[in-house]
């Protein structure tokens, strides 16, 4: 699990985006099974993934047939398996960056939030070294990386209302069900909850404090419920709409 100087980051973090850092953390478990590094070359590094499609589809013609050679690239996702041991998976990413280093690192998800280093201009990095920098930079650039998609894709919402299939939806994919993110994130959340149950301060936003005001069985207060909903329901699918888009142009 993690250690004290990463909990310590992810409150910090939760509070900037005011959700609750129990979820954050939840969320953090479930991408990174409570891991923050893996040692390679006797260095601390971020856990990575490496993505052979995402691979193939950033480079073309002598550098593509090449890496197909190699087993580094595939059209189909899955078809290129992560080696069991981050070590061998750092092996990987750097017979990669042999053919080509942008796209190499471009196809690694990274750190504890396993964020696509494809999406650095996306998040507002000035270059991919720029996001992988961050990742490696330690726990707090590692909960910054995460916290930044997260904003950027319009998730904060969802996670304030603990909607994780909606959060897994356009977080992990449309696959997320396969993998059962969201009970994953769940089952998490209520681990944690019951070990060091918080105030929810941060999920005390205005309406539900107006709604409680107002009596939590009144008419007044089931309107003003369904208007906040439809309201953060919007919100998430003009985002979710905007990061599609943003999928697709990579």
């Amino acid at each position: 699990m993690f250690d004290a100087q990463c909990l310590h980051e992810i409150s910090v973090v939760a509070n900037k985006l005011k959700i609750s850092s129990a979820a954050l953390q939840a969320i953090a478990e479930v991408e990174s099974g409570g891991r923050i590094f893996a040692s390679f070359a006797g260095k601390r590094e971020p856990l990575i993934r490496f993505e052979g499609h995402y691979f193939d589809r950033l480079l073309n013609g002598q550098q593509r047939q090449l890496a197909r050679q190699q087993g580094l690239a595939h059209p189909k996702a899955g078809k290129i398996r992560n080696p069991r041991s981050q070590e061998r998976r750092w092996e990987l990413v750097n017979r990669a960056i042999k053919i080509n280093r942008i796209a190499a690192l471009s196809s690694v998800s990274w750190g504890l939030g396993q964020v696509m280093g494809a999406h650095w201009q996306w998040l507002g990095y000035g270059s991919v070294d720029a996001l992988v920098a961050e990742a490696r930079s330690g726990a707090a650039g590692q909960v910054r990386l995460m916290a930044q998609y997260i904003d950027r894709a319009g998730l904060i919402p969802t996670i304030q209302i603990e909607d994780w299939k909606e959060f897994a939806r356009t977080y992990n994919g449309p696959s997320y069900a396969r993998y059962a993110y969201d009970r994953k994130i769940e089952h998490a959340l209520k681990r944690l909850s019951r070990q060091s149950p918080e105030p929810d301060v941060q999920n005390s936003q205005a309406d539900r404090v107006q709604i409680v005001r107002m009596g939590e069985h009144g008419a007044l207060a089931r309107l003003a419920k369904f208007v906040a909903g439809a309201k953060k329901r919007m919100e998430r699918s003009i985002r979710a709409g905007l990061l599609l888009i943003s999928k697709r142009i990579l």
